[in-house]
């Protein structure tokens, strides 16, 4: 992660989309603004997937229906690779095909285009950090698709909603097992407990239900 002059963080980035306008409004944006520095840019996953290995930034702006290689294949090149960027989703497209898939491969968020400036940027700060970002729209239809079909919900226990917080703030199993001081075993059944409470199939889908339902926040 680069450093700015004295100690203020500057956030590095790779602008992925098909569109050159697109990508040039985005770089012009994040030079306007303090904090950010983009190292490059690709117009397809193939070329995003080799660009992140090369260039290593912090965060990824990933568009998802390119010519030539889709964002979900590259998101889940990345995941596989061990990627440390963070792949935050930019797309105007909020349906369940592209969502799901999306958050699923392993991206920590999914952003619309219509996103306003500030948001966008709060977005990144937050991908950065590790922290889940959901579009308002994006995080309904995620709620609705993983939201448990079944009457009364089963609470979390004390630990358990400690674990999800820890989750939220993009805290890993071993980070967590660390601060709570269990094992890494005990926290994946943690997890897994949670997941089966808030009918969610991943860490992004459960802290999503959780924020909707009050858990959180």
């Amino acid at each position: 992660m680069t450093e700015a002059t004295g100690s203020a963080r500057v956030i590095t980035l790779l602008l992925v989309d098909d569109h050159p306008v697109v990508r040039d409004g985005l770089r012009g944006m994040f030079a306007a603004a303090p904090g950010f520095e983009v190292l490059g840019e690709a117009a397809d996953g193939v070329a995003a997937v080799e660009l992140t290995t090369r260039l290593d930034p912090d965060v990824v702006l990933m568009d998802l229906r390119m010519p030539g290689g889709g964002g979900v294949a590259a998101i889940a090149e990345l995941a596989r690779l061990g990627a440390r960027s963070r792949v935050l989703v930019l797309t105007t497209y909020d349906t369940d095909s592209d969502t799901l898939p999306a958050i699923e491969a392993g991206a920590t968020g999914y952003l619309l285009k219509d996103a306003p400036r500030d948001e966008l940027f709060t977005a990144v700060r937050a991908a950065a950090d590790g922290r889940t970002v959901l579009s308002p729209a994006v995080a309904s239809r995620l709620v609705s698709r993983v939201r448990t079909p079944v009457p009364g919900h089963e609470p979390l226990s004390a630990r358990e909603r400690e674990v999800l917080g820890l989750v939220a703030r993009g805290t890993s199993n071993r980070e967590i097992a660390a601060e709570l001081f269990i094992s890494e075993a005990t926290v994946k059944t943690h997890l897994t407990h949670v997941f089966a409470k808030l009918g969610a199939k991943d860490r992004a889908a459960a802290v999503a239900v959780a924020y909707q339902r009050g858990i959180l926040g």
